[in-house]
């Protein structure tokens, strides 16, 4: 499954949507996608909390449930890989791929702090992490989060993911984009395989794929249809 799920990044474009639980999962295998990723607001919202707080132990009991439910590589949103260190990051991405994770997805900023982590030690858990991705033949995703937390610098998004790519993630995200300039910068700019989070405002994915991005993913978008059209649904009932 991990070889499947590298291959798919070494050529051509495909989308990752993302499932927020066993159910979800299940259905999207059946209509043809060939990745899945978990997201964490999804998952949260599966749970009634906010993103940010799911428990580790919560998230690892999570991919085993879909992994084993689904045939095909599933890619983890790991958050901060719940670690403050390079090892302990480390170590909760060996976790993951034990869990069944193909890939595992690791961002840069720090809930707790309410900042954007600085560029030295977030490259120094991209490293490790990326040292233990390969020996494992996971694919490591480090993500870029400056424009979903209000730091809409492209030159320092692309500086980091440069970062990133040098560190050794072998593909890079930056979440929250919508302009097609910024995006082809970072495909131009920083190499490797791309990520781009689909959104209204943003490229079609036949524009994304003609851009060179190489993965599309939804984040929670999928969940929260899902959740809007049962509470309009449910309001009918209501006397």
């Amino acid at each position: 499954m991990r070889e499947t799920f590298r291959e798919l990044h070494t050529d051509g474009f495909f989308v990752m949507p993302n499932p927020w639980d066993v159910g979800s999962a299940v259905q999207l295998e059946d209509m043809g996608f060939k990745a899945l990723a978990t997201t964490s607001s999804g998952h949260a919202a599966s749970l009634g909390r906010d993103d940010q707080e799911v428990l580790f132990d919560e998230l690892c009991q999570h991919v085993a449930a879909l992994t084993s439910a689904v045939g095909i590589p599933v890619n983890v949103d790991a958050e901060r890989l719940f670690g403050d260190t390079p090892d302990e990051c480390t170590a909760n991405l060996i976790v993951l791929m034990e869990c069944g994770a193909a890939g595992v997805s690791i961002e840069d900023y720090n809930p707790a702090r309410g900042e954007i982590e600085p560029l030295v030690t977030f490259v120094a858990k991209v490293e490790s992490c990326a040292a233990a991705a390969q020996d494992h033949g996971i694919v490591l995703t480090a993500r870029a989060e400056n424009h979903l937390y209000g730091r809409n610098d492209i030159d320092d998004t692309i500086t980091r993911l440069q970062a990133f790519r040098a560190a050794g993630a072998e593909v890079v995200y930056a979440p929250g984009l919508t302009e097609s300039e910024h995006i082809a910068r970072i495909v131009n700019e920083v190499g490797g395989a791309v990520n781009v989070l689909l959104r209204d405002a943003g490229p079609t994915v036949a524009e994304l794929a003609d851009l060179g991005v190489r993965r599309a993913s939804v984040g929670g978008m999928l969940a929260g249809v899902a959740y809007d059209a049962m509470q309009r649904c449910a309001q009918e009932l209501l006397l």
